[in-house]
């Protein structure tokens, strides 16, 4: 097609592939990004795994790409591509948690290892919910039988860390992104001569897939690219912009981690997973009020502690900028605060 060479054709997506991931480390930090999905992609290079002999070396094989996606903008925070077991999943995460400034609420499939990775990378202060899709044991039998399930699957949900929104815990956004992908990078597809023969072209050829789909797709419910509702970039970049930022993006580290800030919350009050009561927002700060609060009222079956004015209170987070927990320093003459009682006692109506 373009009369060159294949090997210079090659050569070229390799360094397409690299420009690709070291401008993404470079625009895609310090995100604020509040809600999360992450899932996997599998594909293979050289051969499929059960076809693998000990002759091979350890980049043959499967070559799944796990996907982190803002559920907000489509933007893809992070990729990985790997072995589909713990040591990918923790440094998947580890990537992801260094390009946050928010502590976000997330949402995975039933992957075992993203529970040690998630809690490793963020810590146990995330909203974390795991999202498993239970299919029925009765299989069709027809000819597309493996590629099409059965259209009837029993959703479970279940938070893992913190305290998450289960009604907003969902997979659809990265799901349906994975076919995106599959349709644009042809080595990603099923039963078709496209897979990748090498590990560093497979990786090449994904970072150029997500960068130009954060940058040059358009979603259409949005009407805009992910970057732009992110904030990342200012219009639809076309091919050749995209081709110039590539060419041009010098080498760039991946970020480094920052203390996470609380995200904003959804709503005021919500009703935990679990039947564990609700959740609450409550107004706070280190600013000291102009005025001294009102006395706290008190209800039947409550114990209200006593009021104290903030102006000692400071946030504290951990080395890693998990957390947030308020340190309270109360003045000497001010009593110890009385135990909150979370329901009536058997002696009250």
């Amino acid at each position: 097609m373009t009369d060159v060479h294949r090997d210079t054709i090659m050569r070229l997506g390799l360094a397409w592939g690299e420009g690709a991931q070291n401008l993404h480390n470079r625009l895609a930090r310090a995100l604020s990004c509040s809600l999360i999905q992450v899932d996997e992609v599998w594909s293979f290079v050289q051969k499929k795994q059960a076809r693998v002999t000990p002759e091979d070396g350890p980049d043959v094989g499967e070559a799944y790409t796990f996907t982190a996606l803002d559920a907000s903008s489509r933007f893809v925070i992070g990729w990985y591509v790997g072995k589909r077991n713990e040591e990918s999943a923790r440094a998947f995460m580890n990537d992801v948690r260094a390009r946050l400034v928010v502590m976000p609420a997330m949402t995975s499939d039933g992957f075992a290892p993203y529970v040690s990775a998630i809690g490793s990378a963020f810590g146990p202060g995330i909203d974390y919910a795991m999202t498993v899709k239970n299919y029925g044991s009765k299989r069709r039998r027809d000819d597309d039988h493996r590629y099409e399930p059965s259209r009837d699957p029993f959703i479970t949900k279940k938070a893992i860390f913190g305290a998450p929104n289960l009604e907003a815990a969902s997979t659809a956004y990265i799901e349906r992104q994975n076919g995106t992908m599959r349709h644009h990078v042809g080595r990603m597809r099923r039963l078709c001569q496209a897979f990748s023969k090498r590990l560093p072209s497979h990786r090449a050829a994904v970072a150029l897939g997500y960068v130009h789909y954060n940058f040059c797709h358009v979603v259409k419910t949005l009407r805009v690219t992910p970057a732009m509702q992110l904030g990342l970039a200012d219009g639809v970049w076309s091919l050749a912009e995209l081709d110039a930022a590539l060419m041009t993006s010098g080498p760039c580290e991946a970020p480094a981690r920052q203390p996470l800030a609380p995200r904003v919350p959804e709503t005021t009050a919500r009703e935990l997973p679990n039947g564990r009561g609700f959740l609450r927002v409550v107004k706070g700060g280190k600013d000291k009020p102009s005025e001294a609060p009102a006395p706290a009222t008190t209800q039947p079956g409550w114990v209200a502690s006593p009021v104290m004015t903030p102006a000692a209170a400071e946030p504290l987070f951990n080395e890693n900028g998990q957390g947030n927990l308020f340190a309270w320093n109360p003045p000497s003459s001010t009593r110890p605060p009385a135990q909150l009682l979370l329901f009536p006692r058997e002696d009250e109506d």
